[in-house]
């Protein structure tokens, strides 16, 4: 068996699982997912159950085979788990760096992936098979139709732009590492969608709105999606698809609300930084298609 262990915000969810099916499918064996990390985790919820996913969750018996303990603390469960199955190294792989780590080529089951994958290396082979899988399980509302439906009137013109605050801003750890892309890339990106695309219509996604509003002059028509609440970005990541062009923050949700969009003619706009803390090495997260301001 190959399991992937997740953790963070959607996108980041989406990077995990992705690396975790690329590997399973490789190899022919059945994924499951560790989300025991959100029993405790305050910040994020498990948002994949809105995909069509093909994975189960792990129990934490079928863990333990891994030499994982997704039994926090020094319970019974656990201590009886350690005993019955040793832990192994060797049957899981932590990611190396934040650069693309070719030891996941070697790998075969079991396994247990333990990273954030954040690389398109890891699972553009089956890049049809995400497409298929990142589409929505239920109904998302009459709102989130009608605003399909004008972004699709928008047709060719129509650029997502997200503009990501939030803990970037509000967390001051967060805000030290990630820090939020600068008023100068934004503008500079919308110049350069402007140069290229005709009559551009900018569909503004952010958690921030009223500093958008009063910061960034986008100089074109601009519709300012505000329909959904924070636990329902899975809904805002799809209207993100539904665009030509993107404008994305230094942020794992609007780089997927780019990649899936199936348009060979996209154009996607990316900050050339996309740490505050310069030590994390970028170079395989960016598809090269891609434009970096």
């Amino acid at each position: 068996m190959i399991a992937t262990r997740l953790i963070g915000g959607l996108g980041n969810q989406m990077f995990q699982y992705a690396a975790g099916r690329a590997l399973a499918l490789r190899v022919g064996s059945p994924l499951l997912l560790d989300v025991s990390g959100f029993a405790n985790y305050e910040l994020r919820r498990y948002e994949l159950d809105g995909f069509r996913i093909d994975a189960t969750a792990a129990s934490a018996q079928q863990l333990a085979r891994l030499g994982v303990n997704a039994t926090p603390g020094t319970s019974l469960l656990a201590r009886v788990l350690r005993k019955v199955w040793p832990q192994p190294a060797d049957r899981i792989l932590r990611e190396a760096s934040f650069t693309y780590d070719a030891r996941i080529e070697q790998a075969s089951a079991p396994v247990y992936l333990d990273g954030y994958w954040q690389s398109e290396r890891y699972f553009a082979r089956i890049r049809q098979h995400l497409l298929d899988e990142f589409t929505l399980k239920g109904d998302w509302g009459s709102d989130n139709a009608a605003m399909a439906a004008q972004i699709a009137t928008a047709g060719a013109g129509a650029v997502s732009l997200h503009v990501r605050r939030g803990d970037y801003v509000s967390n001051a750890h967060t805000a030290q590492y990630h820090g939020v892309c600068s008023l100068d890339y934004y503008r500079d990106a919308v110049a350069h969608i402007g140069g290229r695309v005709e009559a551009p219509h900018f569909f503004v996604f952010s958690d921030d709105h009223e500093w958008v509003r009063e910061n960034l002059q986008i100089g074109h028509p601009a519709t300012f999606v505000q329909i959904n609440s924070a636990d329902h970005g899975i809904y805002d990541m799809m209207l993100m698809k539904s665009c030509r062009h993107h404008i994305i923050a230094n942020s794992s949700f609007s780089w997927w609300g780019a990649w899936l969009n199936p348009a060979e003619d996209k154009i996607v706009v990316a900050p050339q930084r996309w740490f505050k803390d310069a030590t994390n090495d970028t170079r395989d997260l960016i598809p090269a298609a891609w434009v970096r301001l």
